[in-house]
């Protein structure tokens, strides 16, 4: 999968150094994988939420961090569209995000 943008994660884990190995850890993971569909990160992610408008939401760091990323699985490609904590997480609509 192509990940669109790595430079999200990098600023996060600049304000966050806590999360830099868990999220670089996420875009290697994600950037060789062959997702089709939400069945595809649910075999490998049970935690991750799979919502409206090809949203997923991954519990990064024992859930201490939301990211939600929106997925085009006809073309490979992933969209980060918030990374935080789970606080900040609390005040955005992921479906919307």
């Amino acid at each position: 999968m192509r990940i669109l943008s790595r430079s999200t994660l990098r600023d996060c884990w600049e304000k966050h150094p806590d999360i830099e190995e868990a999220l670089k850890t996420w875009y290697y993971e994600a950037s060789h994988a062959n997702w089709q569909s939400p069945a595809d990160i649910k075999a490998n992610h049970r935690n991750a939420s799979i919502i409206a408008n090809n949203r997923v939401v991954f519990n990064v760091k024992g859930n201490s961090y939301r990211l939600i990323v929106s997925i085009r699985y006809d073309i490979g490609i992933i969209f980060i569209r918030f990374i935080g904590t789970h606080a900040e997480y609390d005040k955005v609509n992921a479906e919307t995000i």
